[in-house]
């Protein structure tokens, strides 16, 4: 074998080497993303620029995990305690949401919407029934009011948005069937301000 054919040979040799790491690296990445499909910033759907209240509770904690009796892998569980204060003059009622955008969906996972919530209400407590008037919604899972966070096993941690918003409106004239992000998107066009407080889960 001459100089100049030997020179080809190795150039080959170096290019299949490059072209199989690279196979192997994509291949990689793509079962990677099989494993974390559907994760990407998904919309609050509440408009920027609205004014911003305060909201606690005495059961969950910004930033920390969701005991587990609010979870809702065997049963719906039981809503956490919220409590509100600082909305602006103006409110007419209120709305509460629950919000994974987290969920391996693509859109999110809806887990408690309710609405119509008189606007002298400052609070619900634990395992919350909601004031004669309000309605609650139908959930991602298909059941009424809350159902707590139960992520995929071994997936990344969920973030939960529980959000309380002053509305423009007494009622959203809505019935309880209504899907969530519809309810979602309604809540949008009439709220003035909000207040959210996101809490975590993982197994």
């Amino acid at each position: 074998m001459n100089r100049a054919v030997r020179r080809l040979v190795v150039a080959a040799a170096a290019l299949i080497v490059v072209v199989g790491t690279a196979a192997a690296a994509s291949a990689a990445a793509v079962s990677a993303d099989a494993r974390h499909f559907g994760y990407h910033k998904v919309r609050e759907g509440l408009p920027t620029g609205i004014r911003h209240f305060s909201v606690t509770s005495t059961d969950i904690r910004a930033g920390r995990p969701i005991p587990p009796r609010f979870w809702g892998c065997t049963d719906p569980g039981v809503s956490p305690a919220l409590a509100w204060s600082g909305a602006p003059a103006g409110v007419r009622s209120y709305a509460i949401t629950v919000f994974d955008s987290d969920a391996p969906t693509g859109s999110g996972f809806w887990h408690w919407v309710a609405w119509d919530i008189p606007a002298g209400t400052t609070s619900l407590p634990t395992g919350a029934t909601l004031p004669p008037g309000a309605v609650n919604g139908t959930n991602d899972g298909g059941g009424t009011g809350y159902t707590g966070p139960c992520p995929p096993t071994g997936d990344v941690t969920h973030h939960y948005r529980f959000t309380v918003a002053a509305l423009d409106v007494p009622s959203l004239q809505l019935p309880p069937d209504t899907h969530a992000a519809v309810v979602g998107f309604s809540i949008g066009q009439h709220v003035i301000a909000s207040a959210s407080l996101t809490a975590t889960a993982r197994q």
